[in-house]
């Protein structure tokens, strides 16, 4: 059976599937993780265990010693991606309950939501648009991407956002393993070959557990609603980061738009923050669903939609240069004549 390539199929694919999974588990099988225990009861409600080692090993992958082209772009892309979050948090913040919209087509929206889906890069959709559409130091440009893994700028941006007061350790705790392992990654490139296949290997359990906080019944109350997220976090991030990819990064605009998705781990930021800032525990389900939803649909659209404006850009390009081939070619003439 080809499981895997079925599943790569998906966008998104080897977080996405386990999540439904572990979704469905949850709405027809809320006891099972009680009923089992042991180490069962571990796979199913282990979100933070699991996302804790896969911080690790995210920070482990991840060289100091990227060329400057790299960090620039990589780290044009996530500064203002960030600063836009925070832009949206605080707007949403200003109209938006706290525990989030309890009716309508907005129903669940939140500050916590439009944060978690906003802040994040899916840094591996964005190396494969690049790859396909990009130069090699584009699509390395999701090296500084994965600071944004976890609950840290998340919680930096609602904190700036006035929306929430974090403790100073909670910080620390939320990045203290992605700093360990980053440490002990550039230390010895033997740990970091060790230690980022677990980046990948890990997806699926943290995915699964995820699911497991997700019941299907609010996903359809809340499903049109993650789609129009997902096309909120698009335009209102995508615009930005593609006059920042020209202006700042040199491009043409396609990795901007490529980094305008909405990332699968940021599903987890929700709940996570929730645990440490309990006011937000009410809007807390309704926004991983709504993150969930986006994440999916930025996903499908992302791609689409780049390689759409990445065709024409080259088009552009092409008609560009044989304008400047033909003018060059005229002045040629011109001085032969003379």
């Amino acid at each position: 059976m080809n499981i895997k390539k079925a599943i790569d199929r998906v966008p998104g694919g080897l977080m996405l599937v386990p999540l439904i999974l572990g979704a469905l588990c949850k709405t027809f099988f809320p006891w099972a993780g009680s009923y089992f225990g042991s180490f069962t009861n571990g796979l199913i409600a282990g979100t933070v265990p699991i996302l804790a080692v896969w911080f690790f090993c995210m920070g482990t992958s991840i060289d100091l010693r990227a060329t400057g082209t790299v960090l620039r772009k990589s780290g044009n892309l996530v500064v203002v991606k960030t600063l836009v979050a925070w832009g949206a948090t605080y707007i949403a913040a200003q109209f938006l309950p706290l525990e989030g919209v309890q009716s309508g087509l907005f129903m669940g929206f939140s500050a916590l939501a439009i944060c978690a889906a906003m802040d994040m890069t899916n840094g591996g959709l964005y190396a494969a648009i690049m790859q396909q559409y990009g130069s090699k130091e584009e699509s390395g440009a999701f090296v500084l991407m994965s600071i944004e893994s976890g609950p840290l700028v998340s919680m930096l941006i609602l904190g700036a956002a006035g929306v929430a007061t974090f403790e100073p350790h909670l910080f620390v705790g939320a990045v203290l393993p992605f700093l360990i392992g980053f440490i002990l990654g550039n230390l010895d490139k033997d740990l970091r070959a060790f230690f980022k296949g677990g980046v990948t290997t890990l997806i699926p359990f943290f995915g699964f557990a995820l699911g497991n906080g997700i019941d299907l019944h609010v996903i359809a109350q809340t499903g049109l609603g993650g789609i129009l997220l997902g096309v909120i976090v698009i335009v209102v991030t995508g615009i930005p980061l593609m006059l920042a990819d020209k202006i700042i990064g040199g491009g043409n605009g396609t990795a901007g738009l490529a980094a305008s998705s909405a990332a699968g781990a940021a599903v987890a930021n929700p709940m996570i923050i929730a645990e440490m800032a309990p006011q937000f525990k009410p809007a807390a389900a309704a926004a991983t669903s709504l993150v969930a939803a986006a994440c999916l649909t930025t996903a499908i659209l992302v791609p689409i939609l780049t390689g759409i404006y990445a065709k024409y850009m080259k088009k552009r390009a092409g008609v560009v240069e044989t304008v400047q081939a033909d003018a060059a070619d005229a002045g040629d003439t011109l001085k032969t004549a003379h």
